[in-house]
């Protein structure tokens, strides 16, 4: 595909576009795929690869806390789903996991273009035939298929789980209380004040809450009130 066919990049707020696939799990439609739930939706840029495969035993194994927050995982990557398969066994006898989440099989990067997961700048990241491989990106998305979260790493190097499990935690918890979360915050820690909630409906819905600048207001948020409480 040329270079002016990728699609528009996606940013923070975009509806996740829709996109049929093979999985390792069957066939799907993604947003029918995403329901009512949250989706971390994470590229690889082939299978049989060092960092990838600790990347996916490492989401195998924290997949339960993704579960009880409401979240789906799903992986990508640039082969086939017979290719996966084999892979899969790979990734569960290293890890010690059962990775039980689907892969996509995308390995004529229709969904990677679709997503602009492709690195071009990046020449080590190309397969036999010199087709740029996907970078290893992440999107979390919401149950309104609105995009929420966009990381991308280069091929070298592994992405943090916990980091991308925290963010979760972040967005759920903010959406439910109006707040936001301040640098370094795991739940439990204290939280900011919304800019929209003013000082005297903050005295209701945060009775313990502090001004340290009229821009900058802090509350406790006990983490029995955070989404890491399920």
């Amino acid at each position: 595909m040329a270079t002016e066919e990728r699609a528009t990049p996606l940013r923070l707020g975009s509806i996740a576009p829709n996109f049929q696939a093979e999985t390792t799990q069957g066939h799907i439609d993604f947003h029918e795929f995403i329901g009512d739930k949250w989706v971390v939706l994470f590229s690889h840029p082939e299978d049989y690869t060092p960092v990838c495969t600790t990347e996916l035993g490492a989401f195998a194994k924290l997949e339960p806390e993704f579960t009880k927050r409401g979240v789906k995982l799903i992986g990508l990557s640039a082969n086939t789903i017979e290719s996966h398969g084999g892979w899969i066994k790979d990734i569960d006898e290293i890890s010690g996991s059962k990775l039980t989440f689907p892969i996509i099989g995308d390995k004529q990067r229709n969904v990677a273009y679709l997503y602009d997961m492709l690195d071009h700048q990046d020449t080590t990241n190309v397969d036999s035939k010199g087709i740029a491989f996907t970078i290893r990106s992440v999107f979390i998305i919401d149950p309104k298929k609105t995009i929420r979260l966009i990381l991308s790493y280069p091929a070298s190097t592994g992405r943090n789980t916990a980091e991308v499990l925290r963010v979760v935690d972040s967005l759920q918890t903010g959406d439910k209380h109006r707040i936001t979360t301040p640098i370094n915050w795991v739940p439990g820690d204290d939280v900011i004040v919304h800019p929209s909630v003013k000082n005297e409906e903050a005295k209701t819905l945060f009775p313990q809450f502090r001004i340290v600048k009229p821009y900058l207001r802090f509350t406790p948020l006990p983490k029995e009130q955070t989404s890491a409480s399920v």
